[in-house]
């Protein structure tokens, strides 16, 4: 769909204007045209990675093409619990970003904008601080201010703003749905044999994570602001072709139900009923002692996306159409596992991480550790997927160093 218009004949800043020639320009439409014409959809893109790591454990470890299948095809669907869990966060923190009283609020937020720049800056922390608490509500609400602002301010650039919006990602992994912190805080988590756990003080909240969380906070939106073009660079949306909806499909709450079946439907006690004997679950739960892993996050989105979206009917109406935000993982996944299953079935992971961490002393492991994952992350672009694979090694690794486990 069409979303967008060249306003390369109207100069809303002349005084300050910037020459689609400039550097700056030049350089976006580079990797603008480089992505659209070289970069595939993401199942196409996770076959070819498939591919590739077969034969890299076929060159480099010189292991058989059976033993190759065999591993890819007995990992294929190890993930499938993992798959539901990121199913479950995307899917809530889309009802929850869909909500009218959170959409009231950033009507609120947006009447009070009125400049490019301000506009990027608050598509970036709306974005960001919605990743923190939950990645799945921070790429929907990014996504939602982002187009709201675009339509309200005058010469915001409208690339830019929705890539500002989705760059607040970035939080995700310092947060508090960041899938490798709360996974090793749970109790009988896959390497709790050989970690135990690891409160999410030492992780999550430890004050190098704190302080990283807040500089990137702070650097992102201003990076993203400065970004912003001047002139007859700059395209707006175009508001006079048809976009994607920005409201859901809802549920008129306010006709009258003709049936029982309906009463039921459109019912608010039904959803405060039940709200309520959830949150008293979280209640008991954490004076229980239990600490926060995915499955009680997702509990909590959950209820509380039951609560804001105040009957049965409006939550499945919603929840029904952001099910189609959930398709990629659903797909995509199984494959990573069978990616990872080859990595992990061949030795080519201990292979990867070898080049960064034989060389390693105590202090240097965890960065090390950190530049080997981001070859490893290429093949397993999931966070929890790719703990799976590395975390055993980066756990002998550390222990036989003496080095942090908490930092690797």
């Amino acid at each position: 769909m069409n979303t967008t218009t060249d306003s390369s004949h109207k100069d809303p800043h002349p005084a300050t204007g910037q020459s689609k020639k400039s550097p700056i320009v030049a350089l976006q439409r580079f990797f603008t045209v480089l992505m659209r014409s070289y970069l595939p959809d993401p199942f196409v893109l996770v076959i070819a990675l498939t591919l590739l790591t077969a034969g890299l454990a076929l060159g480099i470890e010189h292991a058989s093409p059976v033993q190759i299948v065999r591993a890819w095809g007995d990992g294929f669907w190890a993930l499938l619990a993992f798959t539901t869990q990121m199913a479950v966060i995307l899917a809530t923190g889309y009802v929850l970003a869909r909500a009218p009283i959170v959409d009231r609020a950033l009507d609120r937020l947006v009447s009070r904008i009125d400049r490019p720049q301000t506009a990027i800056i608050t598509a970036t922390l709306v974005g960001a601080l919605g990743s923190y608490v939950n990645w799945g509500f921070g790429l929907v609400i990014g996504g939602i201010i982002a187009r709201k602002l675009a339509t309200e301010v005058r010469g915001v650039h409208f690339p830019l703003i929705i890539a500002a919006a989705y760059s607040g990602f970035t939080l995700y992994g310092l947060g508090l749905s960041a899938s490798i912190p709360i996974a090793i805080s749970t109790p009988d988590h896959p390497l709790s044999k050989q970690i135990g756990l690891v409160p999410l003080r030492e992780t999550i909240f430890s004050i190098p994570m704190i302080l990283t969380a807040l500089a990137v906070l702070i650097i992102l939106p201003v990076l993203n602001a400065a970004l912003h073009p001047r002139g007859d660079a700059v395209i707006e949306l175009d508001q006079s072709t048809p976009g994607e909806a920005e409201e859901p499909e809802t549920v008129a709450d306010d006709a009258e139900p003709t049936t029982f079946a309906e009463r039921l439907n459109h019912s608010k006690f039904v959803s405060y009923s039940i709200s309520a004997l959830g949150f008293s679950y979280v209640a008991i739960s954490f004076v229980d002692g239990r600490t926060l892993d995915i499955n009680m996050v997702n509990f909590i989105v959950l209820f509380l996306g039951i609560l804001l979206l105040r009957t049965p009917a409006a939550y499945v109406t919603t929840l029904t159409s952001g099910i189609r935000t959930v398709v990629g993982i659903i797909l995509q996944f199984p494959f990573y596992a069978g990616i990872m299953a080859i990595m992990s079935g061949t030795g080519l992971v201990l292979t990867v991480s070898g080049w960064f961490t034989g060389i390693a002393d105590p202090q240097s492991l965890p960065f090390l550790g950190m530049l080997s994952s981001f070859v490893i992350n290429f093949f397993a672009p999931s966070a929890g997927g790719h703990w799976v694979i590395q975390g055993p090694f980066m756990i002998d690794e550390a222990h036989a160093r003496g080095s942090s486990i908490p930092q690797n």
